[in-house]
């Protein structure tokens, strides 16, 4: 069909019909071939239409000229692009533009994004104009090796949040021994806090910073006002915490009541007037962004800024890079351990009967040095991961792939500290009713008198029936993890004698 869209192109029929009809046919790369192949080089038609009265005739004979990849098209489609009148065609030829080599002209298309920058716009203008500077940005980054902005601010008396647990923000509290706490709904807002210290922590999820940055309501009609607003206060808060030069590249991100498809036109807007009020000092970028700004909207229809830095690297968990699907979250075996610190002793021999990949004996022995650690998985992939994070890590861990109840050991442990196995559909109630009761009736072969079990579990009720009648045991602590889905955990002692 591309012949025939060319030949009836050519003689002037039904032009715009024929010349969305070659440009879709364009996208397959074998008809790609075969119109570059029936052009031989001639683009003296194409360039013609570049001239045609009809914008959104020169609007697809950009797109075409585009597909064609050729740079003795650049000069064409960079003159015509200069003296369009009609702006929403404007962007048409950047685009056709950017599938070439365009490094010849690079430093005009700078210079019209500066202008861009600065220009006063009308209203219905706006929308053109910013996508015009959005993809002239695209393209003149794509050519800039920019260096990141390095994070200084370790020391500085910041304020903060911590996203941690929300029934156990407490675990979290209790190891911050700087700064005045206030107890959030879902973690701890921190007044002179120091990165330097709070990143060693290992409990909480994320690390956010909140900005004043004005409270309008979150709506298409206020998204110019709400990105202008944004814009100087992050440029100010990231400026005094990082050192580097050009411009910082961001993600906006929009928790709001909004329908999900009118969000992404929200975003857009917003993201646009960051960028023109900060005169292009903040970017949006849809990857390897160094600011991740968030925006929340509270009940009353305002919202509240906050940042989470990704020039701030989190290695806490640095070492599980490899896990399998239920694998226990590093964070959340992080708390588990620091829930269960109290009762866990300096060089104990620990066991974890389903060890998975290893973050909970890891975890444990981050939190208080052990002794001698066992992982015992029947899941042979599991087990060949935990030894590879483990090494990561740094820790002396021995893993044997075998189940617990065939597996055999020359003398008894301390601890047993282990994420339970969950109900799934693979692994359905009663199976894991059976295994839990019988876990629970062989563990003591392998526990020292008044040795402690720590038990992370999604299913709480199983735990007390497999421990109903049991007086060998009794639980020390319980700790809700999750109201919703009942994860908790179990700190049980086995009594002496």
């Amino acid at each position: 069909m591309v012949r025939e869209y060319y030949e009836r192109i050519c003689a002037g029929d039904q032009l715009r019909q024929n010349l969305i009809a070659l440009r879709d046919e364009l996208k397959d790369e074998k008809s790609r071939r075969e119109f570059a192949y029936l052009l031989g080089g001639d683009f003296s038609k194409l360039c013609e239409l570049l001239k045609n009265e009809d914008p959104k005739i020169r609007k697809n004979t950009a797109a075409i000229m585009g597909k064609m990849e050729s740079e003795d098209l650049l000069p064409i489609l960079f003159d015509t692009y200069k003296n369009e009148k009609t702006l929403f065609v404007r962007a048409d030829y950047l685009k056709a533009m950017s599938q070439m080599d365009y490094r010849p002209v690079l430093g005009a298309l700078r210079e019209r994004l500066s202008q861009l920058r600065q220009m006063e716009s009308l209203p219905e203008e706006r929308k053109h104009i910013q996508e015009e500077a959005r993809i002239l940005q695209e393209m003149v980054t794509r050519y800039e090796k920019k260096e990141p902005h390095r994070f200084t601010g370790w020391h500085q008396p910041l304020e903060l949040v911590l996203v941690t647990n929300r029934c156990q923000r407490e675990a979290t509290a209790r190891q911050v021994s700087t700064g005045e706490i206030t107890m959030l709904a879902g973690g701890l807002r921190i007044k002179g806090a120091q990165v330097a210290e709070l990143c060693k922590l290992r409990t909480y999820r994320e690390m956010l910073f909140p900005v004043k940055a004005g409270t309008a309501s979150i709506s298409a009609q206020q998204a110019a006002r709400i990105g202008s607003a944004l814009a100087k206060p992050v440029l100010e808060f990231v400026r005094r915490l990082h050192q580097g030069d050009g411009a910082y590249s961001f993600r906006l991100e929009l928790k709001s009541r909004t329908e999900q498809e009118r969000r992404g036109v929200l975003l857009r807007r917003i993201s646009d007037a960051v960028e023109q009020a900060s005169g292009g000092a903040l970017l949006n970028s849809v990857s390897d962004y160094e600011l991740e700004i968030r925006l929340l909207e509270r009940r009353d229809g305002t919202y509240l800024t906050m940042l989470k830095l990704l020039t701030l690297p989190d290695k806490r968990f640095a070492y599980r890079r490899e896990s399998v699907a239920s694998s226990i979250a590093p964070v959340n075996a992080a708390l588990v351990a620091e829930l269960a610190r109290p009762y866990l002793k300096e060089g104990a021999q620990v066991l974890d009967p389903f060890c998975g990949v290893g973050t909970m004996l890891i975890e444990r022995d981050r939190a208080v040095k052990a002794g001698v650690m066992y992982g015992v998985d029947i899941f042979g992939e599991a087990i060949e991961k935990a030894k590879r994070n483990t090494e990561r890590a740094g820790c002396n861990i021995y893993y044997i792939n075998k189940d617990l109840f065939s597996f055999e050991h020359g003398y008894l442990f301390d601890e047993i500290i282990t994420d339970l196995p969950q109900v799934t559909e693979n692994h359905p109630l009663q199976e894991i009713r059976g295994l839990y009761r019988d876990f629970i009736a062989v563990a003591g072969r392998y526990l020292q008198p008044e040795a402690v079990l720590v038990l992370y579990t999604t299913e709480p009720q199983l735990v007390k029936e497999a421990l109903s009648g049991r007086r060998e045991y009794e639980t020390a602590e319980k700790y809700t993890i999750n109201e919703k889905n009942g994860t908790a955990v179990f700190i049980i002692r086995r009594k002496a004698g």
